[in-house]
């Protein structure tokens, strides 16, 4: 019987993603996602983390769409040792995803932008990849927004948070969970209830433009060179079963007539 709260079934749960029977209930490991600690972890090469971070006090952090295209952009210059300037690139390159990089420290495989926090799904390919890369990635954006819109101080809540993706089977419901964080938009209480619509709840998430996901059902899209999937297990041969596996979530939680 499905619960009427996944968050409060899974606040008197106390197993680890590892020791828990999952099968066949997939908003469990969606709840767990959500309420579990994040510890301090090392980062390491060949391994695979989950990123994510909210504004200070849970504030607005991408106001229009130029903050979130500006963010977008940075998950693409920031992914290098070099230094950048988005507007020296910006000048030189018909947009910005033309400028050619080198050295790059992470391998990208989800993402996804909300109003208040975003999430990444990222290996890697150096060490200290993942602090360097998210240490240019999010002052360069803090520095852009204190700028224009006249604020001073932090703009995210303390260093990003990490979790070490330790199993095939959670790497996989990670991708399902970031593209599906747009659903909230549409229905604020998806996460805690249940699906009024999971069908207007996919379109929604795959028609949002601040996400990896339109890339993984093959859309024809600048922002596509972000991604890197090759360094990721193929879990869907194609944008056909991606999509069953995001509607399958959806059904799973949607409310019953």
């Amino acid at each position: 019987m499905r619960p009427s709260s996944l968050t409060g079934l899974l606040r008197r749960t106390s197993y680890h993603i590892k020791n828990a029977n999952t099968k066949g209930n997939p908003s469990y490991l969606l709840c767990y996602h959500m309420v579990m600690s994040t510890r301090y972890i090392t980062f390491a090469v060949e391994e695979f983390y989950h990123i994510y971070n909210r504004g200070v006090e849970k504030r607005i952090i991408y106001k229009d769409a130029q903050d979130y295209q500006r963010f977008v952009e940075l998950l693409y210059v920031a992914n290098t040792s070099e230094s950048v300037d988005v507007r020296r690139i910006r000048n030189s390159n018909k947009t910005v995803y033309d400028w050619e990089r080198t050295d790059l420290l992470v391998a990208i495989g989800a993402y996804c932008l909300m109003p208040n926090h975003f999430h990444i799904a990222l290996t890697p390919l150096q060490d200290k990849g993942v602090s360097t890369f998210m240490n240019k990635l999010c002052t360069s954006y803090s520095m852009y927004f204190n700028k224009k819109y006249g604020r001073s101080g932090r703009l995210f809540e303390g260093t990003f948070k990490a979790k070490h993706v330790d199993s095939d089977e959670y790497l996989k419901y990670l991708f399902s969970y970031i593209h599906l964080n747009p659903t909230t938009l549409l229905q604020p209480d998806w996460k805690e209830n249940e699906i009024n619509d999971s069908e207007k709840a996919y379109n929604h998430a795959a028609m949002y433009k601040y996400s990896s996901l339109p890339d993984y059902l093959q859309s024809s899209r600048s922002e596509s060179v972000i991604v890197d999937t090759a360094v990721f297990p193929t879990y869907f041969a194609n944008a056909a079963e991606k999509k069953q596996e995001l509607l399958d979530w959806l059904h799973y939680l949607e409310k019953d007539d």
